[in-house]
């Protein structure tokens, strides 16, 4: 799970989200970002070139034998059980109720799926939540009114509520309540800390996790010496986590947790970290919650292929976010010019080999549409150009659409394959 920028007001959310969104937990996966279900590699560009397309396109579906019904029912049966979300929290508190010691890795990723919800961890790191969630201590008290820590008693813990209702008592008299997600204790510090004010439960059976002084401490400051902030101009522009995927040390590097839109863009065609190496996917994937139009990275794309050593970086990312999210060009007029204006760049490049994969990851990924285009009489333009033929050797294919006309508003585009 990624952090949300800071500044909540760069968020944008478009009203065209990305359909067919599914999210891998990260128990099995490495990256920070989930997949789009229908994505995929260069890899499969490339092989695209070794076959002849057929009339659909299978690419990315997953395989699995026929069930039969009674095996159907028992499945649905057990999405029913797991979608409950009282089963959820009763997994969720097995995994609470173990020793530290004893729990497992599963056991972490469980709690670890349920605390990311919390506001007490919205601002850490998923390393910092994994950490404190292999050290927590689970705690209840059952009666309302109980006293949890007295006015100027030594602190010795931080505690997030997990169900239930506790209210802060201040000696100036003001109060305040604080419910589930909420945290209050100590702050990351080994000085000696008291409490200001009563704490005492205004519910029944009010659930907490409890992370010790020692422990909360070592966590939040091992992570801080861990991350490494990127400042432009006396600014923070982007903050990056160290990370080990293994225990062999061989695959460890720096991960973008949070950055500008600016360098975020910027981050694309800069080297990827071996921890990160689906950055790009995943931007393509997710851009549209911080970026109000994909054009402000179409044209920084644009700009950054008149320079030669940037030109095949640029190359990859836009093959990458054809072959993956076609639809933000079938369906955006300027996004359709944007790459038009993309594969002239290659022809007058010479860049040959990729012009036929950009053209392979189009003619796959296109949708069948059927178009009307009404004529005043039998001798009026048509407004269009078509090019090809048997006698060409290849397919009819609209060659020049003229702006404005009829042909346009009805929907035709140079390249469609008639």
């Amino acid at each position: 799970y990624l952090q949300l920028p800071a500044d909540l007001t760069k968020m944008h959310l478009t009203d065209n989200p990305h359909p067919q969104v599914t999210h891998v937990p990260s128990s099995q996966s490495g990256c920070s970002i989930a997949s789009d279900s229908g994505s995929s590699s260069l890899s499969d560009i490339y092989q695209a070139t070794e076959s002849e397309m057929g009339d659909v396109d299978l690419t990315g579906l997953p395989e699995a034998p026929v069930d039969s019904e009674d095996e159907e029912e028992e499945e649905d049966e057990d999405i029913d059980r797991t979608s409950d979300p009282l089963l959820g929290r009763d997994v969720v508190r097995e995994c609470l109720e173990k020793e530290p010691a004893d729990k497992t890795d599963d056991d972490i990723e469980q709690l670890l799926e349920f605390m990311h919800q919390l506001p007490a961890f919205a601002n850490m790191t998923m390393s910092v939540r994994r950490e404190l969630c292999s050290v927590m201590i689970f705690e209840v008290v059952e009666q309302a009114g109980a006293i949890i820590l007295e006015d100027g008693q030594e602190l010795d813990s931080w505690y997030v509520i997990l169900n239930g209702t506790v209210e802060i008592s201040y000696p100036d008299g003001k109060s305040e309540s604080l419910c589930m997600g909420n945290s209050f204790g100590i702050t990351p510090s080994l000085d000696k800390q008291y409490m200001n004010g009563v704490v005492r439960t205004k519910v029944d059976d009010c659930q907490f996790v409890c992370i010790a002084q020692q422990d909360y401490w070592r966590i939040l400051n091992h992570v801080e010496k861990n991350t490494h902030k990127v400042e432009e101009e006396g600014e923070i522009v982007m903050v990056k986590e160290h990370r080990e995927l293994d225990r062999s040390g061989t695959r460890k590097g720096h991960i973008v947790i949070k950055a500008t839109p600016e360098r975020l863009i910027m981050h694309l065609i800069e080297e990827h970290s071996i921890v990160d190496p689906t950055y790009i996917e995943d931007f393509l994937l997710t851009y549209r919650t911080f970026l109000t139009s994909p054009l402000e990275v179409g044209n920084k794309l644009l700009e950054w292929f008149t320079v030669d050593s940037l030109r095949d970086k640029v190359t990859r990312v836009v093959l990458l976010w054809v072959n993956n999210h076609f639809n933000d060009f079938e369906g955006d007029p300027a996004m359709t010019r944007f790459l038009e204006e993309f594969e002239k760049n290659l022809e007058d490049t010479k860049m040959k080999g990729h012009l036929r994969l950009l053209n392979i990851a189009c003619a796959a990924k296109a949708k069948w549409r059927q178009i009307t285009l009404q004529k005043p009489s039998r001798d009026s333009p048509l407004f269009f150009s078509l090019l090809g033929g048997s006698d060409k050797g290849f397919g009819i294919f609209v060659e020049t659409v003229e702006t404005g006309s009829k042909a346009a508003e009805a929907g035709l585009k140079r390249g469609d394959q008639v």
